[in-house]
């Protein structure tokens, strides 16, 4: 992997969109292209990333509506880059790491492309063990990241509107669902 460089493996013509696009077109954009994961850019710059699980984990967690969230609501904004000069090596490290399993590849603060762990087993399919060690985002995070956009009066449970919400483990919750929980 010393040979090639991130630049030779990267996908050039990645898929992205804004910052403001609500979930559902980012929904529409990942089928039509059948991708996992959106890079969101303004101007070139990078300004999040956005994954079929950030959008499955708001509709199965979240009682919201979801043509009311933007892609910038749940996207991972602190996100971890590479250079398109660097090593496949230091690529594969920096996913390992951070449990990601895309790169944006940014140059002189431009997007100018996209690394998935899939290229790299295209080239390295040995890897194969070390990324399945590899573990996902904690759910944890995101729930931090949206809670301004949590509906006060609204069961994180049920889904039902209700006065007197408890806070358990991190959600709120009615009465009928705090009995049921504990």
């Amino acid at each position: 992997m010393e040979k090639i460089k991130v630049g030779d493996l990267m996908t050039r013509s990645f898929i992205h969109t804004s910052p403001e696009t609500t979930l559902i077109e980012c929904s529409k954009i990942m089928l039509k292209k059948r991708v996992g994961s959106l890079i969101l850019r303004e101007n070139d710059e990078l300004k999040g990333l956005l994954t079929e699980r950030d959008i499955l984990w708001v509709l199965t967690k979240k009682n919201k509506d979801i043509n009311q969230i933007r892609a910038k609501d749940i996207a991972t904004k602190k996100i971890i880059t590479i250079n398109p000069n660097a090593s496949l090596e230091k690529a594969f490290y920096k996913m390992k790491k951070s449990n990601f399993k895309w790169l944006p590849v940014v140059s002189k603060k431009k997007v100018v492309g996209m690394l998935t762990i899939k290229d790299l087993l295209f080239i390295r399919p040995d890897l194969q063990s070390e990324i399945e060690d590899m573990k996902i985002r904690e759910e944890a995070q995101k729930l931090k990241r949206i809670e301004g956009l949590r509906r006060e009066g609204l069961c994180d449970e049920c889904g039902e509107m209700d006065d007197a919400l408890e806070e358990i483990g991190g959600r709120l919750v009615c009465e009928d669902c705090k009995e049921k929980i504990l």
